[in-house]
């Protein structure tokens, strides 16, 4: 399959977020005709990230088109699959916060849980030969049977958002077994980058840092400090997703960096390198960040504790290094400072 052009396509749901704009550069990069799956409602609007793929399109080189379509609704699905007739396909899209989540649990199920067999259908009708990449977490985890975690660790979801991925996850294997299908999951761990969505904690952190460094803002409010998380960069776990795409056998892949660090020294970093080192008082739900005048930059709110929590992931990419070639490259400290200076040029300040 290839377009009128004689390229591959690509159909990649979740295209506007952070890692479908990260793929959608690198498909492109490669000579693909990428399609993002979007909602009529958001087509208008929220497209920040990707708005330098969607102008100067040049109909003779590769390009990014958007497509209606809505993992809730099955028939939309089927028309985008049977208009893009894509190669590859790429699951990202989500309700991907996990508070968000016990809020709205029926909804995230819907989207992020049936949302994926809704996919996976339209292509067994559709596009039984392409390749499908599901967008699996280490949220699937949970509460945690054994460390570091790797594709046999069982897991134990502790949020309606970690049991819809799981559910996910178990729709896309049974596919691949029962159909035949080219269906794998990548599990991976947290990723972030300056195109994180503000509510999750890494981007609040960035964000406040410069904010507060510029003075448009007093403090960050946080939940758990201690909480740790195996953290990388997008735009290399990204590249992950392509190679799981591109081996001869469909297999489940943890995409990780084995290093573990707090929310804690997340806000270590990223206010040092602001130019507003933290020292720390208290502990617990009484726990706060001061400068070296004293004043509160960070404190904790009991608000924004999980009802049940995850503390610590570790992912074990070992089969993947193996497998795919593929290991991280950024650093912890170097993904932080990423962060942090985009977020001081946003406010005209430079780090320090």
């Amino acid at each position: 399959m290839s377009s009128g052009s004689g390229r591959p396509r690509a159909l990649v749901t979740g295209v506007t977020g952070q890692d479908g704009s990260y793929l959608a550069e690198q498909l492109l990069g490669e000579g693909w005709d990428v399609w993002g799956l979007a909602r009529p409602a958001s087509q208008p609007g929220n497209t920040r990230w990707i708005d330098h793929l969607l102008r100067g399109n040049d109909e003779s080189g590769p390009r990014l088109r958007l497509i209606a379509g809505d993992l809730a609704d099955a028939s939309s699905l089927d028309r985008a699959m049977a208009t893009v007739q894509p190669d590859e396909i790429y699951n990202l899209g989500a309700q991907s916060h996990v508070q968000v989540s016990f809020e709205l649990p029926a909804a995230t199920g819907q989207v992020t849980g049936l949302g994926v067999l809704r996919l996976l259908e339209a292509m067994r009708r559709h596009c039984p030969r392409a390749r499908f990449y599901q967008a699996s977490s280490s949220e699937l985890y949970g509460q945690v049977v054994e460390s570091p975690q790797n594709e046999t660790t069982r897991f134990y979801p502790r949020s309606p958002y970690a049991a819809a991925k799981a559910y996910g996850f178990h729709i896309t294997r049974n596919y691949r077994e029962a159909y035949g299908l080219f269906a794998v999951n990548g599990i991976l761990f947290n990723h972030e980058s300056p195109r994180r969505g503000e509510n999750f904690v890494t981007r609040k952190i960035a964000l406040a840092a410069a904010r507060i460094r510029a003075g448009l803002q007093e403090r960050v409010h946080l939940g758990n400090l201690s909480s740790r998380r195996d953290w990388g960069f997008a735009g290399e776990y990204v590249e992950a997703m392509r190679l799981m795409l591109r081996v001869e056998q469909p297999e489940d892949y943890v995409i990780a960096t084995g290093d573990t660090r707090s929310v804690r020294e997340f806000c270590e970093i990223a206010f040092a390198h602001a130019g507003l080192p933290l020292t720390w008082r208290g502990s617990g739900a009484s726990e706060q960040g001061l400068d070296e005048d004293g004043r509160v930059l960070v404190a904790v709110d009991p608000r924004y504790f999980r009802k049940a929590e995850v503390d610590a992931l570790r992912g074990d990419a070992g089969l993947a290094r193996e497998r795919l070639g593929w290991q991280p490259r950024v650093t912890f400290r170097q993904l932080v400072e990423m962060m942090v200076d985009a977020e001081l040029e946003a406010v005209g300040l430079t780090a320090g």
